[in-house]
């Protein structure tokens, strides 16, 4: 009966000793934050932000993930690189300074690329209605007969601009109905070169093309991929290697 009294009055001791050392470690911890912004509203892809964006809420300093914007001049007036949406806080990578919008790219044209549309031929072509402006996609094409399914090399990597309704209404000004439903896009607008446009209305009269998603990100990692895609046109075809080495030869 002693033992259980003196254990009790050691744990009792034990209990007091931790509420007054941890008590005031863990307020400090609590008492650490700093002030931080973030949206109060969503905010499409290409969006310019501003202040009527903003709000400014303090968070624990041990919970904020590096690269957080502090500062109202680090955000307003820069672009949205994808959707945000109310809640989240703003890093570097997700604002940009430029707009990529559809209409940007197009004002943007200058002769190097062109913008040429393709069917979505169902629902399941064009990504289940979720393409998006930014999107780097690889576009499969199949034949009429369905026997042939191939990712050309001249259209592994392809930037989306936007995907439009039969009404013509681009992705981005799509309004959802009450229950969340929405018009699906029937075609999608991509970047393409001269080449890349030629092949895909050879395609289009030939078959069918659905698109399969590669990458939604950041700008730099999208460029990445468009350059390799660049690449391929750099680089001269089989036929024409063999001939210049033929002549080399001779």
């Amino acid at each position: 009966m002693k033992n259980r009294t003196i254990i009790g009055i050691i744990c009792m001791i034990a209990a007091v000793a931790i509420t007054f050392a941890a008590g005031p470690l863990v307020n400090r911890m609590t008492a650490d934050t700093t002030a931080v912004l973030r949206l109060k509203e969503d905010v499409n892809q290409g969006a310019q932000l501003t202040e009527d964006h903003l709000e400014k809420v303090k968070v624990n300093t041990a919970a904020l993930p590096a690269g957080i914007l502090t500062d109202a001049a680090q955000i307003v007036g820069k672009y949205a690189v994808s959707n945000l949406y109310a809640g989240d806080c703003l890093t570097e990578d997700k604002i940009s300074d430029n707009a990529d919008s559809a209409e940007d790219i197009f004002a943007s044209l200058d002769g190097n690329k062109i913008a040429v549309s393709v069917p979505i031929p169902t629902f399941a072509a064009g990504l289940s209605g979720k393409l998006q402006n930014g999107d780097i996609i690889s576009l499969i094409f199949v034949d009429k007969d369905g026997n042939e399914s191939v990712i050309p090399p001249e259209l592994q990597y392809v930037k989306v601009i936007t995907a439009t309704t039969a009404g013509g209404i681009d992705k981005e000004d799509i309004i959802k109905n009450e229950d969340g439903s929405f018009e699906i896009p029937s075609t999608v607008t991509v970047l393409a070169n001269t080449q890349q446009a030629l092949l895909l209305a050879k395609y289009e009269a030939e078959g069918t093309l659905q698109a399969a998603l590669v990458f939604r990100g950041e700008k730099e990692k999208a460029d990445e991929f468009l350059a390799k895609q660049d690449a391929v046109f750099a680089t001269p075809a089989p036929s024409q290697q063999e001939n210049a080495g033929g002549e080399n030869n001779g």
